[in-house]
């Protein structure tokens, strides 16, 4: 019987008339193996990521203010508290441009909602911003309950970007969380802001 070299797709060289075996990492159950591990590293990643920004979190309140929340990372820090002057907390991501919270408590007449509480700023205030941009109002569910709303303006001729939480306390309080910073920065950081949000719960 003559033999002849075979070549594979490999490029390897095999003597005489035999087949070349399968390779093991072609074999069904091989894949399907490395598909669960590849699912697993991808969960425990998750899980990981999870437990590291849970531990981060830390939160805020002061004894001027009724209410607490959540900082996400050691770069939020408070630069100035409610006083007799200042009625609201304020607060930087590392500087402005990277982010900047306001949190106002907000006293409305009974009945009003944060809906109605977010149009009213939006025709009375943000409008006459420079380059105001009106983006789009959306449900928000946390403690607290409201809407948030977003958009964009101009700034020393840099594209801005603003977000308000508006969340009901009761019949007659709405507390108004205003994020501004740089459009890209600003919007890179929306998990943390909406976890802020969500952490704001009354005393």
């Amino acid at each position: 019987m003559s033999h002849r070299n075979q070549v594979t797709q490999t490029g390897r060289i095999f003597l005489g008339t035999r087949q070349p075996e399968a390779s093991f990492i072609d074999h069904p159950d091989y894949k399907e193996l490395s598909n669960k591990m590849k699912y697993l590293i991808a969960v425990l990643l998750l899980i990981t990521g999870t437990c590291l920004l849970a531990i981060a979190q830390e939160p805020y309140t002061s004894d001027q203010i009724d209410y607490s929340i959540e900082l996400p990372s050691p770069q939020w820090r408070v630069i100035s508290e409610p006083d007799a002057a200042h009625e609201h907390a304020e607060f930087v991501y590392g500087d402005r441009l990277e982010g900047y919270l306001q949190i106002r408590k907000e006293v409305v007449d009974a009945g009003t909602a944060p809906s109605d509480l977010a149009r009213r700023d939006m025709d009375q205030k943000l409008r006459f911003l420079p380059g105001f941009v009106e983006g789009k109002e959306e449900p928000f569910k946390g403690r607290l309950n409201g809407v948030t709303v977003s958009y964009e303006f101009i700034k020393t001729a840099k594209p801005m970007m603003g977000r308000i939480y508006y969340l009901q306390a009761d019949n007659r309080t709405i507390y108004a969380l205003r994020f501004t910073g740089s459009r890209d920065k600003l919007a890179r950081i929306r998990n943390q802001t909406d976890l802020i949000a969500r952490s704001f719960k009354l005393k």
